[in-house]
């Protein structure tokens, strides 16, 4: 082989390699990319979802106080105060509970100790046979995963004529578990409770804003795989948040 040959061979093998060089840098780049929208994906799904509540609580016709019109989540009080159940009806114990959610029997043990107040809120308003037939109008379906229940209105602005606080038992490290029955309320506003709550059907860490996390007041106990369903079937308009595409009501909710 000739000097020019050799010379010729060698260019075109140091091409190559700056082509392949060059191609695993735009694949590294794409890489990047697509793992930084993931990021941004998720994160303004948690955004949305909870800047505008866990499950936003809407304006109720109660007119209570929003984040704007108080100087701090200290001087908030709740709304209808006097008919707040008193937390006492909790009775510093573990209840056991059961639902049907459009047929499917799910059960849950609420947290009487940890959340008195929460609990003797579901219990009172359960026992009054208030959520039976109520709708759980919204669920999430990308950044965190949750079915919300028990607004008379199905839009996420009604409530029992009261809200409650302040935050109990949240988590702090943000991370609600599968299985997790939460307080749904206003960001920004911890005296926002009322009826509205959430079930965690995958692992979900959900930040907590100004005055802090949100109450976890119930675990289930099974049928977590009929909330998973639900999930799985999505949304009614095929978004990452809305109503589930097949309508979800409340039946036999009982407490013991």
């Amino acid at each position: 082989m000739s000097k020019n040959d050799r010379l010729h061979n060698y260019q075109a093998k140091q091409e190559l390699i700056a082509k392949r060089a060059k191609i695993r840098t735009g694949d590294n780049r794409k890489g990047l990319l697509i793992a930084a929208a993931a990021l941004v994906i998720a994160f303004a799904g948690q955004q949305v979802y909870f800047n505008f509540g866990p499950g936003y609580v809407e304006e109720v016709a109660t007119a209570e106080p929003t984040a704007s019109e108080t100087s701090n989540a200290e001087e908030t009080t709740p709304t209808n105060s006097a008919e707040v159940p008193s937390p006492e009806l909790a009775e510093n114990r573990i209840w056991s509970g059961s639902m049907d959610l459009s047929g499917d029997a799910i059960s849950f043990d609420l947290d009487g100790v940890a959340a008195p107040q929460a609990v003797a809120n579901f219990v009172s308003l359960a026992s009054e046979g208030y959520f039976e037939g109520l709708s759980c109008h919204r669920l999430t379906t990308a950044g965190i995963y949750v079915l919300q229940c028990g607004d008379p209105n199905g839009d996420g602005t009604g409530g029992p004529g009261y809200n409650f606080g302040p935050i109990e038992n949240a988590p702090a490290d943000d991370l609600y578990p599968a299985g997790t029955i939460a307080m749904a309320r206003r960001g920004g506003d911890d005296f926002s409770m009322g009826s509205q709550f959430f079930i965690v059907y995958q692992d979900s860490t959900i930040p907590s804003d100004s005055v802090g996390g949100y109450t976890i007041f119930g675990t289930l106990t099974s049928g977590l795989e009929a909330v998973q369903a639900i999930a799985a079937a999505g949304t009614a308009d095929g978004g990452t948040d809305g109503s589930p595409a097949e309508p979800v009501t409340l039946e036999n909710v009982s407490v013991e």
